[in-house]
């Protein structure tokens, strides 16, 4: 005989073969579970965008009612300095 037995040339392929379906079930199980953790964070951002937006929304409007200037007028940071020769 040259060493190798039919028999066992058939189980070690399907002991690989086995292996390997396990090997993909647990990249696919993997995947899934970081796929559905990227999709709920990308979904928290979004809520979190949406509140902002209401903030930034209810911001203005409450600038609008103290008869402050609309929002898409520049904004002063500092006072500028009053001359006294007027």
């Amino acid at each position: 005989m040259d060493g190798h037995d039919p028999e066992n040339a058939k189980q070690s392929t399907t002991d690989m073969t086995a292996f390997v379906q396990n090997l993909l079930q647990q990249m696919q199980t993997r995947f899934q579970t970081m796929s559905e953790s990227i999709i709920s964070k990308i979904d928290e951002m979004g809520n979190r965008i949406d509140e902002l937006e209401q903030s930034i929304s209810d911001l203005r409007t409450e600038m609008g009612q103290e008869g402050s200037p609309s929002p898409s007028a520049p904004l002063k940071t500092k006072e500028e300095p009053k001359s006294t020769d007027e």
